[in-house]
């Protein structure tokens, strides 16, 4: 039977995900150093697990509100006024969302019509642009420079809004590059975005994860707030990957409308998860502070290990990854990660997994010990060795 036939035309036109192909390398490999995914290697705080499984031994396994638990949208609340000065209702503009992935999707097929173009600033997280083809939108890629610190300048922005442009993905902290937008920055942005009306989703999962300053919202600035739907999650500040537990912040109206697709697709997230994040929102702080510490001193040490190497790249400002030019090796992205975990062992990801712009660099996870990291510096430095 040809089952291929029957699989929707949109669906095959997807490709797989660049750092997936590279994970599932290397789990099917031996003595393989990976620094391709980007997952904290810290075990999720003591505090959280354990009220996981006071939740359990309470009996608390039953479904939630399709928002989510309100003592879970009360901590949110609390938490994004406590760091990011945002002032959201958590019994209308809040709801818990199976990891921040569900929330940029639901925030999309909330949004979209056919044909309704998003703007996507490359490098970005590589899911962006599958999700609003799901959606039958139209993604429309805006190229950042590493001269302009990867950053999304007004300039750029206004060059890609046509008649058609509805929304715009702002990811910052970004993955793959680690760069940040100040304030400053932003409100530049913000200006063009409501000349334009245009609606953004800001995803903020690596919020936390600033090691010079604090991380701003652009929902905090005047005028924003009414056209941002922020998503977030527990996965990398807190290091709840394998949790699926994230969020959305936004008006009522927009909630109400992600909140009939969630109800009808997934209902709620896990109750255990829930009840534990609401303890690692208001008793988990220290542990934030010391993994971003951590994550600090990985920062410094592989950015070093790569320069001293002869790759040059990007100081990381945000996140855990760093993202090195290898267009000097004369190789594509993707022949320098399949020869290095050839003959080195070591997964990266490919640049261009990130968007067609980003073809020539390759991003490096520094979520992993310090000794894991000095290994596959040891690796690559025998690798630049032989080809430059």
């Amino acid at each position: 039977m040809n089952t291929n036939k029957y699989i929707s035309e949109v669906v095959k036109s997807i490709p797989s995900s660049g750092i997936r192909k590279f994970f599932d390398l290397v789990t099917n490999s031996k003595n393989i150093i990976s620094l391709g995914v980007g997952e904290p290697d810290f075990v999720t705080p003591w505090k959280i697990r354990k009220e996981e499984i006071e939740t359990l031994n309470r009996g608390n396994t039953t479904y939630t509100s399709n928002l989510g638990l309100l003592e879970l949208r009360i901590a949110i609340s609390c938490f994004l006024k406590k760091h990011y000065n945002l002032n959201y209702d958590p019994e209308k503009e809040i709801m818990v969302t199976i990891g921040a992935s569900e929330a940029i999707d639901l925030a999309l097929r909330a949004l979209l019509n056919d044909g309704d173009e998003v703007l996507i600033p490359e490098p970005s997280y590589v899911s962006y642009a599958p999700c609003v083809i799901l959606t039958r939108g139209v993604p429309v890629f805006i190229p950042t420079d590493e001269k302009n610190s990867f950053i999304l300048t007004p300039d750029d922005l206004k060059s890609k809004i046509t008649s058609k442009t509805k929304v715009l993905i702002l990811p910052y902290p970004n993955n793959p590059t680690d760069a940040i937008m100040k304030k400053e920055e932003l409100e530049e942005i913000a200006d063009v975005i409501i000349e334009n009306d245009l609606i953004v989703i800001s995803d903020e999962i690596y919020s936390e994860l600033i090691y010079k300053g604090k991380h701003v919202s652009i929902a905090s600035l005047p005028g924003m707030k009414e056209r941002t739907i922020l998503t977030n999650g527990f996965s990398k500040a807190f290091a709840m990957t394998g949790w699926r537990l994230g969020y959305i912040a936004a008006e009522h109206e927009f909630i109400e409308a992600m909140n009939k697709i969630h109800q009808y697709t997934t209902i709620c997230a896990p109750i255990t998860a829930q009840y534990a994040a609401i303890k690692g929102i208001y008793e988990c702080e220290e542990d934030i502070v010391k993994m971003r510490e951590t994550y600090n001193q990985r920062r410094k040490f592989i950015v070093n290990g790569f320069r001293e190497i002869g790759f040059d790249c990007f100081e990381p400002k945000g996140a855990f990854y760093i993202f090195p030019p290898i267009k000097k090796t004369g190789m594509t992205s993707q022949e320098f990660c399949k020869k290095l975990l050839k003959e080195e062992k070591v997964a990266v990801v490919p640049g261009n997994a990130f968007g067609p712009s980003c073809e020539g660099y390759i991003r490096v996870s520094y979520a992993y010990s310090i000794d894991k990291i000095a290994k596959a510096l040891e690796r690559i430095k025998h690798f630049a060795e032989k080809i430059l």
